[in-house]
């Protein structure tokens, strides 16, 4: 007889993964689960966010030609119309302002200026709309050679929009790498200086070829690049940062679902897994604690689970007070939820923070992002 194999044969890592989802999604989405994972099985759906920095002023004219629209200003200008109109129905003492209201679902509150002002319009991502599954061209390089868009999952701007980085301040981006994120803090205009930090150092690399490829030399010296492991970073700059984006890793949802290599669920990768939550949570910590009081921190993952989003939060905000005597108050984000209700599919049922679900029309996510300010 022929030598039989002794070994079963490999289960691959994104059947592990999608089991494991099975499990535990079904559970927290309920009937939503079918829909979001069909949604993390096909094809992701981007943004092409601008880069103000390169001089490409014929580019919104072209993705708009293709009918993609910056879905940032789109929905300030729609929540300029709720308020008028919500105005002129109050006035006219009519029902017109209550149906405004009620379709937006927009209070009174969440519509004044402060919610809309604390968006920064001068982020610009455009996005084919729901159902278009139109694909951008890569980026171009401009006569100076940075490019004139970044191409990324749009759901990954709204930690950065939350974070709200008014001028001058200083910014920390704790988990920096890839960069995405990164170059969208720096499109605010507004980074009085921006510590950009990544434990990897091949990871880093990656950082600094995307500073390179999208911003000018007198910008990228705002920008200090440093590969600490992020859990020790109170230890080096404790409570200096206004502003900080703690960006955590974590199980990569659609990746996990995807793809077989750097598959956190493959078996020699359990343990790492495993520790996660630990991971996230002094992550976390590092970031409260790199905060100035009064400071804002905003915590972020792409994946769906709650073990990994709020799980992780309400832990933080037990140890800051318990060991720290640090109170943290929980920023209500909830108008995110209404402002961008026509670019992505948000989960209504989150304790703290907001989710934005994959959807096979509005293929974004899965990104969880709760905001937190250090009192």
């Amino acid at each position: 007889f022929p030598h039989k194999a002794t070994t079963a044969p490999r289960v691959p890592s994104t059947r592990l993964a999608l089991h494991h989802f099975d499990t535990s999604y079904s559970l927290h989405l309920g009937a939503l689960w079918p829909s979001v994972r069909a949604g993390l099985l096909c094809e992701q759906k981007y943004g092409a966010l601008l880069n103000n920095f390169a001089a490409a002023d014929h580019v919104p004219q072209e993705l708009e030609l293709l009918n993609a629209t910056d879905f940032i200003s789109e929905a300030l200008q729609k929540a300029q119309q709720w308020q008028q109109g919500a105005a002129r129905g109050c006035q006219e003492g009519s029902g017109e302002g209550r149906t405004v209201m009620q379709t937006g679902m927009m209070t009174q509150a969440e519509m004044s200026s402060p919610f809309c002002a604390s968006i920064s319009s001068k982020i610009k991502c455009y996005t084919f709309p729901r159902g278009d599954i139109t694909r951008f061209r890569p980026a171009r390089p401009d006569a100076l050679g940075l490019l004139d868009y970044y191409l990324m999952d749009a759901a990954s701007l709204l930690p950065v929009l939350a974070l709200n980085v008014q001028l001058d301040d200083f910014v920390l981006d704790l988990c920096a790498a890839p960069g995405g994120k990164t170059l969208a803090l720096l499109q605010t205009g507004f980074c009085g200086h921006l510590a950009a930090n990544d434990v990897s150092i091949s990871r880093t690399k990656r950082l600094y070829q995307i500073l390179h490829s999208y911003v000018p030399r007198e910008v990228r010296e705002t920008v200090s690049v440093t590969s600490y492991d992020g859990r020790d970073w109170d230890q080096v700059k404790g409570g200096t940062f206004h502003k900080v984006l703690v960006d955590v890793p974590c199980t990569t949802d659609r990746h996990s679902a995807m793809e077989e290599d750097n598959n956190i669920f493959h078996k020699r990768r359990t343990k790492e897994r495993q520790m996660l939550p630990m991971l996230q949570l002094q992550l976390l910590m590092a970031g409260i604690l790199a905060a100035n009081p009064g400071g804002e921190v905003v915590y972020s993952t792409c994946s769906l689970s709650p073990l990994q989003n709020e799980c992780v939060v309400e832990r933080a905000l037990d140890i800051a007070e318990a060991q720290f005597n640090i109170s943290l108050h929980v920023e209500d984000l909830s108008h995110f939820r209404t402002l961008f209700q026509d670019t992505f599919c948000f989960f209504s049922d989150c304790r703290l923070g907001e989710l934005v679900l994959p959807h096979l029309t509005a293929n974004f996510g899965p990104m969880y992002f709760c905001k937190l300010r250090r009192m």
